[in-house]
């Protein structure tokens, strides 16, 4: 496993230790620039290869092998749908959009309702038991990423900070108390 054990028996506590309300300033500069998606209703194609190279630049060749039109008819129903579901499987048919890659477009569209579902997240919330599926931190499906999406709306609404507030206290702390390895190697148990 890649975390070492924490000095937190909650949370809530953990969360208060690591919050940081400063978003990285090139982080904070592709949010602003995103608002004029949001508001517009649907992605570019070069606006999606930005958040890929934020989240993920290794599958910039599958999110380029999308067309201008796939893109934006995707991007457009997913953020037009109330449902999390349907957003969440909308975006996931794109080439190249896994359910981190998906978290990640919905994080930078709107950080106040949404954050990154990652390794370092995931493995820091089984470490303190809030999930209980998963402690590799891979894989996931929609299930994952709702259940995270309650945990860090759940203690933004608590902490009064954004959802993607708790989601980089959550990769910070995982990062702080890191050991070894984050990703196990091929051919290893």
């Amino acid at each position: 496993m890649a975390l070492g054990k924490l000095p937190y028996k909650q949370l809530r506590i953990l969360l208060k230790g690591h919050l940081v309300l400063r978003e990285d300033p090139e982080t904070a500069k592709l949010i602003r620039e995103l608002k004029q998606a949001r508001r517009r209703g649907y992605l570019t194609p070069a606006e999606l290869e930005r958040i890929c190279r934020w989240k993920s630049p290794r599958v910039i060749r599958r999110i380029k092998s999308n067309t201008p039109a796939r893109i934006r008819a995707t991007t457009g129903r997913a953020l037009a749908t109330q449902s999390e579901r349907v957003r969440l499987e909308y975006l996931t048919t794109l080439n190249g959009v896994s359910v981190p890659m998906a978290s990640a477009i919905l994080t930078l569209l709107n950080p106040q309702k949404y954050g990154v579902i990652d390794i370092r997240v995931w493995q820091l919330l089984h470490a303190v038991g809030a999930v209980s599926t998963r402690s590799s931190g891979l894989g996931f499906t929609f299930n994952h990423w709702y259940q995270f999406l309650m945990i860090i709306r759940y203690f933004a609404e608590k902490l009064q900070v954004s959802a993607r507030d708790v989601e980089r206290a959550l990769f910070l702390a995982h990062r702080a108390h890191q050991k070894g390895t984050l990703y196990a190697k091929r051919g290893s148990s």
